[in-house]
């Protein structure tokens, strides 16, 4: 069977597929964080099937569908063969069809994706002398959402100071930026001339690029987590190109914020002793564990509000791309008689896939970490900073560290040690994680280890993080409240 295939802009950009034999019982595109699947119509002769090139998740409008391949299957037919589709621009995203395999990218002229034309791009608005605007350009992680302390801080700073324009680094359209945002595509030029014009840039993460500051700029660096792990001039090994890169970077910035007086120490030595501002003002991200409602966050993800919920956030590994696998998912669900959601790091996000199981539901693409935060009733983690966050919640954490020596001695290395501080209980193998998520006088026993953890690192989570970072960036007239 040879199948017709385009792609349709209007209303909304659509694979179209036609053939001329039996209709299909299904057909349907399949990436690693999305899937679509089409409406097919016989028409008598032969049969269509669309495939919107969009999906909504997590009870939000339809989105373009992220960046990356997706395979098309046609199923209840043999030898099927797509005609080939060359590279189609649209208004939201890009997409070409060869060999089966669908490739979408962002909207961004194939032109400027060549070092060249990035060069071109800088040239033209990271060094121009024009005058700055009363705009934050924000990015959280590498443009693969928009979240963490940069969204508190945007959503804070829309309420008091409206006029102010926000710009959010995203690398495609699949990203949902808040109300009110503008989204900006990394690498296009309207990205060169957001980042390069904007008076105050607040980021999670390290800037890229080549970033240089334009005089007047400021650069509120938020962080993404109080450390266990080392990062920076602290991570094991010597290596002269990774210390050059640290030093430069914190040289880009103005403000460092952190969330207690034990991250803002260690911040500063890691980042070659930063010798400039640190805020410790609490995470702006965290006011939602102590004044949010989990109910709406509880919809969009089809949780019952009677229903027990468990999240899973393990760190990444610096030897492997995605999320570890050390449990059988679906068992720990069936044991724990929870829903069990799994969220990996950031850093999976683009290599990995979502995870299915009985009662698991990946959560690794939802927009928000601490949105998960609030509805779950449990928090299983191993060395992610995570912890750090869910003890402002008061509820129960545990900790599964099947590694921990190998991280510990060869990837990483810690700040202190995890075991004698840890305020839930520890578990190495699933067997112990289940015995601990089933034995109700488990978290009684480490009352007093929770108190002193959250004594010493949630003391400033208090629901008023955002309001005390925005008026400090309004009163040292960073950006002007208009």
């Amino acid at each position: 069977m040879t199948i017709t295939a385009r792609i349709d802009v209007d209303p909304v950009p659509t694979l179209t597929l036609e053939g001329d034999g039996p209709v299909p019982s299904a057909v349907r595109i399949t990436g690693r964080r999305a899937a679509v699947q089409a409406d097919i119509t016989d028409q008598g002769s032969g049969w269509r099937a669309s495939l919107p090139l969009q999906a909504a998740r997590w009870g939000g409008l339809p989105r373009p569908l992220p960046s990356g391949e997706y395979r098309l299957r046609v199923e209840g037919a043999t030898g099927v063969e797509a005609a080939a589709v060359p590279l189609t621009m649209t208004p939201t995203l890009r997409a070409a069809l060869a060999d089966g395999a669908l490739v979408l990218g962002p909207p961004i002229d194939p032109a400027y994706d060549s070092g060249e034309g990035q060069d071109a791009l800088e040239r033209r608005y990271a060094t121009r002398p024009a005058e700055l605007e009363n705009a934050v350009f924000f990015e959280s992680f590498y443009g693969r959402n928009a979240s963490c302390n940069p969204r508190a801080i945007d959503r804070e700073l829309a309420r008091v100071a409206p006029s102010v324009v926000r710009y959010w680094s995203v690398i495609d359209l699949s990203v949902d930026v808040p109300d009110g945002a503008i989204a900006v595509i990394e690498g296009s030029p309207d990205w060169w001339r957001a980042r390069g014009s904007a008076r105050l840039l607040v980021v999670n993460d390290w800037l890229r690029r080549r970033y240089a500051n334009r005089k007047g700029q400021v650069v509120l660096q938020t962080w993404h987590g109080t450390p266990l792990k080392k990062l920076a001039l602290h991570r094991p090994g010597f290596d002269p190109r990774r210390m050059a890169a640290v030093i430069r970077e914190g040289r880009r910035w103005n403000v460092l914020l952190a969330q207690n007086p034990y991250g803002a120490r260690i911040l500063r030595k890691a980042y070659a002793f930063f010798r400039r501002p640190v805020w410790v003002e609490g995470y702006p991200r965290n006011d939602v564990l102590i004044t949010g409602d989990a109910a709406a966050a509880r919809t969009a993800l089809g949780i019952g509000a009677d229903e027990r919920v468990i999240l899973y956030a393990p760190t990444w590994r610096d030897d492997r791309e995605q999320m570890v696998d050390f449990l059988d998912l679906s068992q720990l669900a069936r044991a724990a008689g929870a829903t069990l959601l799994v969220r990996g790091h950031s850093r999976t996000l683009l290599p990995g896939s979502d995870t299915h199981g009985e009662r698991v539901i990946d959560v690794t693409a939802y927009p928000d970490i601490s949105e998960l935060l609030l509805v779950a009733d449990a928090l299983i983690t191993d060395y992610s900073s995570v912890m750090f966050d869910f003890t402002a919640t008061g509820k129960p954490i545990y900790f599964f560290t099947p590694d921990v020596e190998h991280y510990r001695g060869e990837l990483r290395g810690f700040y202190f040690d995890l075991a004698a501080h840890a305020p839930g209980p520890q578990a190495r193998t699933q067997d112990e994680l289940e015995d601990a998520l089933a034995d109700v006088e488990a978290p009684g026993r480490y009352r007093e280890r929770y108190r002193r953890w959250r004594e010493r690192f949630n003391s400033r989570d208090d629901g008023h993080a955002a309001e005390r970072v925005v008026a400090r960036i309004l009163d040292q007239g960073f950006v002007e409240r208009g």
